[in-house]
């Protein structure tokens, strides 16, 4: 295919992702009748997958030649997790009380052991579908879920490069991913939308929510500017300044690791890109205690989203769309996955006596990430939208921790 690729300019091949980027945002943010109902079902996100991959379908760029992932991966991913994690505001999350985070960890929990679990189930179910080889083992596409549905993007892109997922498993995963989470998020909506019945049965306690719709408002008035380019000037220098630190550290650790530990193999300690994206999340934490996270009032976490748009239009460039009709079966892996994660939320949830507040935004801070976390808060209240970030920067955090585990898991489920 390398010879029939029409485009083989890099730079050809990133102006056109930018222009794909800038016409979804546009169209999605239109007032126009046709866009408005184009978009109640068909989530932005998803298309700045879908689209790019049709280049790579229809031979107009092929995928695995341009390096335009490879630069996203190495430069903007690393710089992304450090301005998401920087934001974290820990005390805000923790004043939401116990039940809140319970809620965020118990979503995180049920993702883990979902994916194993469903892997058992659909071993048991469709041995010969549960195959592949290889790169393409279905355990190791698995992994890039884990990574989206704990944290998002990035920790997606993360997943894909430690586990050495292959192209073609990837692209399956990347539409089970963005279809069963999109299912999910529709029946929280529903939720948020009857959420004073929901509560007042299970007998919750939504006060704490009412004090911080009081709180929220008044940070955001008093707080928010408008960025100067000396605010820029900074979110860049500490998002590429970070990444220069991970690839510098990640140079030296790795072939250290390869040398005196070799039982690290297994657990991807060999990894370059391990060490990278774990060393920029570490980064990431680290700041978010110092007065360096007030940036965020200038933007540092939209710039870091930007970073995982690009991202993710590079990552849609290795997707072949004629792959999705050839696996059914895999849809049914991850509706069974979510169901375990489900369960397992709305159990806990009414143990608790928690608000469906508190569910919903806990388990979309896990399976939607920072960009639609604040979607489900603000469907209960605008001023919510905050708490959705908050929780959503968490599950950055702790998602290519957790995804990691998970993906241990499943490969010992499949061994």
């Amino acid at each position: 295919m390398t010879h029939s690729a029409l485009i083989t300019n890099d730079a050809v091949v990133i102006g056109l992702l930018a222009l794909i980027l800038g016409g979804v945002f546009y169209t999605s943010h239109s007032n126009h009748p046709f866009f408005k109902k184009f978009y109640r079902y068909v989530p932005a996100l998803l298309l700045c997958y879908f689209i790019p991959s049709l280049l790579n379908t229809f031979g107009i760029v092929d995928g695995h030649t341009s390096n335009a992932y490879y630069m996203a991966s190495r430069y903007l991913l690393p710089a992304c997790l450090v301005l998401l994690t920087m934001s974290m505001d820990l005390k805000s999350i923790i004043a939401l009380g116990p039940k809140a985070l319970i809620l965020f960890l118990t979503g995180t929990v049920g993702i883990v052991i979902g994916g194993p679990i469903a892997l058992l189930i659909m071993s048991a179910v469709a041995p010969e579908a549960m195959n592949g080889q290889g790169p393409d083992e279905v355990w190791r596409g698995l992994t890039t879920i884990a990574g989206s549905w704990i944290g998002g993007g990035a920790n997606q892109a993360a997943m894909k490069e430690i586990f050495e997922v292959g192209g073609g498993i990837f692209s399956t995963m990347v539409t089970v991913d963005i279809i069963v989470a999109n299912l999910w998020m529709a029946v929280l909506l529903i939720m948020a939308a009857n959420a004073k019945q929901l509560d007042a049965k299970s007998g919750a306690d939504t006060s704490a929510i009412q004090d911080i719709i009081v709180k929220v408002e008044k940070y955001e008035a008093e707080k928010r500017r408008i960025p100067h380019l000396n605010d820029l000037v900074a979110i860049f220098a500490i998002g590429f300044g970070a990444c220069g630190i991970a690839h510098f550290l990640a140079d030296a650790i790795q072939p250290w690791m390869v040398e005196h530990a070799p039982w690290g193999e297994q657990y991807s300690l060999h990894s370059q890109f391990f060490w990278l994206v774990v060393i920029a999340t570490t980064i990431g934490i680290a700041l978010s205690f110092s007065p360096l996270r007030h940036l965020e009032q200038a933007g540092a976490s939209k710039v870091g989203s930007l970073f995982v748009y690009i991202l993710v239009t590079t990552i849609g460039l290795h997707m072949d769309v004629t792959k999705i009709a050839e696996t059914p079966v895999f849809f049914v892996l991850g509706i069974i996955w979510m169901l375990v994660h489900a369960s397992l939320m709305l159990a806990v949830a009414k143990l608790i006596r928690a608000p469906i507040f508190y569910m919903a935004v806990g388990s979309q801070a896990n399976v939607g990430g920072a960009a639609s976390a604040p979607v489900v808060a603000a469907a209960f209240h605008p001023s919510l939208a905050p708490v959705g970030i908050l929780l959503a920067v968490m599950g950055y955090g702790l998602g290519t921790y957790m995804a990691y585990l998970c993906g241990l898991i499943m490969k010992g489920v499949a061994g």
